[in-house]
């Protein structure tokens, strides 16, 4: 649905200060004060402070929204110092989100941030009702899709998304989402006797967009005939995404440095199982040594990827992607793909 509106609508009763104009200068320039307002009210609820965490939770905050809960359960490991940059070395073995909130809380002293360390699985609507966007990552898909289906019932945004190695993507769960884009137009300005000359019109537009729920991708037919062809121009990574929370799945942890070979055996066998045609979509055994662990190019992609997205969706400028984005290992390059939607 396509419709003009007035982009003089503001946002009742928020006021920046004269120190948060100045921080937010360039940001209010880019996307202008009323974007920057609706920030300044956004309620963001962040969970898993691994590296994809982490790399999110900097993007948010430097933003300049009202509240960032950081959630986690697990402590910190070895592994996460390939990515984790909000967690101190001194930190091994302490909670993930505590370990976060320090290095946190100094990039926007003007964001409230806190932790929370209660398993996620234990949160219930209420929780999630506090918060205008909820991002998810390290989860499994049942876990996602109950968070997913809370956040539908609730009217909450939500984002769920996952790095293996160098690999990664997010859904976005969106609902109905409205946001403005500006229609560029062409009018004539020349007269009729001259060489005719143009000046470039943009118009705001607004758009309004329904997103499926994430059990679309949960049902989305990857062995389809229609969808093979897709493979050989995009690559294998909606396949491979498959494998990844089909190996969580059944063993309830991810792929492993420290188990690698092992791993290596397992992630075979599921690739065997889940891609009809496993030539056909080039997810050979060198692919799949790409999957372990979380690596900080491809943290710093995926993770600027999402919270850009999380700012269009709250500022309601721009189209936010639909529905799924994939960031492919082998191109080094991210596309989208629409699934769930007729």
């Amino acid at each position: 649905m396509v419709m003009e509106i007035d982009l003089t609508e503001n946002v009742p009763g928020v006021e920046l200060t004269e120190a948060e104009n100045e921080l937010y200068d360039r940001q209010i320039r880019l996307w202008g004060l009323e974007s920057q307002k609706r920030l300044r009210t956004a309620k963001i609820l962040i969970s898993g402070l691994n590296g994809l965490g982490a790399e999110i939770t900097k993007n948010i905050i430097l933003s300049g929204v009202s509240l960032v809960k950081l959630h986690d359960d697990k402590l910190v490991t070895e592994e996460d110092f390939c990515s984790q940059f909000l967690a101190s070395r001194e930190s091994l073995s302490t909670n993930r989100a505590q370990a976060s909130l320090e290095r946190a809380s100094a990039l926007n002293p003007m964001v409230d941030i806190s932790a929370d360390t209660d398993p996620l699985k234990n949160k219930t609507s209420e929780f999630f009702g506090q918060f205008d966007v909820v991002v998810v990552n390290g989860q499994s898909n049942e876990e996602l899709l109950r968070i997913d289906t809370i956040c539908r019932e609730k009217g909450v945004k939500f984002y769920a998304t996952d790095v293996w190695g160098t690999f990664g993507f997010f859904f976005a769960g969106l609902q109905t989402h409205r946001y403005v884009e500006d229609e560029i137009k062409y009018k004539l300005i020349s007269k009729p006797t001259e060489k005719p000359k143009y000046e470039t019109v943009s118009k705001p537009v607004q758009h309004e967009v329904e997103y499926p729920a994430y059990s679309s991708w949960l049902n989305f037919n990857i062995n389809a005939t229609g969808y093979q062809r897709k493979l050989k121009r995009n690559g294998p990574g909606i396949v491979l995404l498959r494998i990844l929370q089909k190996f969580r799945i059944i063993h309830h942890r991810d792929p492993s440095y420290k188990t690698r070979e092992q791993d290596l055996v397992k992630l075979q066998l599921i690739r065997d199982e889940v891609a009809s045609n496993p030539t056909a979509t080039d997810i050979n055994d060198q692919t799949l040594g790409m999957l372990f662990a979380q690596i900080s190019p491809a943290v710093a992609i995926v993770g600027g990827v999402v919270a850009q997205e999380v700012i269009k969706v709250i500022t309601k400028v721009e189209a936010p992607h639909r529905n799924l984005f994939i960031f492919d290992p082998h191109t080094c390059a991210g596309y989208v793909e629409t699934v769930g939607v007729n």
